[in-house]
């Protein structure tokens, strides 16, 4: 299935049209069905993944069988970009949160389009940065900052790539997110609730109001969102319709800085 010219997808259509049409002929469009995987920590990565919708965490798997997520990835990015860097296993699992759609390339076939073109070399390049910057930003809120302020900016994170308030989220898949019991996420789904940042949780689905929950998030979610709004104003071929929104970086942190 031929993809449309616009891609949904932000990197994509950062590319100007000559590098995109060498990634146009091997796509596949696929679903991104709710709670599918995507890969698997130590497996090979067969495909690299571009949303055009949906929400993906990326996750860690511990041997103990606990679960904590790394990053979360919509049409903003790609899952599976890591694969540039040689054949290697995944070192994360990558699990649909919210259903959509994507453009599936196999690995090889993308590896042999990034040596070719310097625009898509540079594009996965600045996606790679800002996704490390991610983790390592993730790494440090897990440490330092608390349950509820963390639970808060998953859920922002997540409203971020489906572009609506109501989330179709378990309290499971959330406990998986956030490396905690089920009853320590209901516990902050009633605090949260008594906020007003939460407006209901039911069963599959949890409908939040931004502001409030923004309220009860750490920085790190407005940080993480302006490295991905930087990534694209590195790029000009970008559409003017998909144009970041300004915003200034947060004074405690700076880019650019030793992985």
């Amino acid at each position: 299935m031929t993809p449309p010219a616009g891609m949904g997808n932000r990197l994509l259509a950062a590319l100007p049209a000559s590098d995109l049409d060498l990634l146009r002929s091997e796509f596949e469009i696929i679903a991104l069905d709710q709670d599918a995987v995507l890969s698997r920590a130590g497996d090979a990565i067969a495909y690299v993944f571009f949303p055009h919708s949906g929400a993906i965490s990326l996750m860690i798997d511990m041997a103990d069988g606990h679960t904590v997520g790394t990053a979360v990835i919509g049409r903003e990015g790609a899952v599976g970009t890591l694969a540039v860097l040689g054949p290697s296993p995944s070192a994360i699992t990558a699990v649909v949160r919210a259903a959509g759609t994507a453009a599936r390339i196999p690995a090889s076939r993308f590896h042999a389009l990034f040596d070719r073109s310097p625009a898509i070399r540079r594009l996965v390049q600045s996606h790679i940065r800002a996704l490390l910057i991610q983790f390592q930003l993730g790494s440090a809120c897990n440490a330092l900052h608390p349950v509820e302020a963390r639970m808060a900016r998953w859920l922002l994170q997540l409203r971020d790539r489906v572009d609506h308030d109501v989330l179709p989220l378990t309290q499971q898949a959330l406990s998986q997110i956030l490396g905690v019991r089920r009853t320590t996420v209901t516990l902050l789904m009633r605090k949260l609730r008594e906020r007003g940042a939460i407006r209901s949780d039911r069963r599959g689905l949890i409908e939040i109001d931004p502001a409030r929950l923004a309220a009860a998030a750490c920085e790190c979610h407005n940080v993480m969102h302006l490295e991905v709004e930087e990534m694209f104003a590195m790029h000009p071929a970008r559409s003017r319709a998909e144009a970041p929104r300004e915003g200034r970086r947060s004074p405690g942190i700076k880019s650019g800085g030793a992985l």
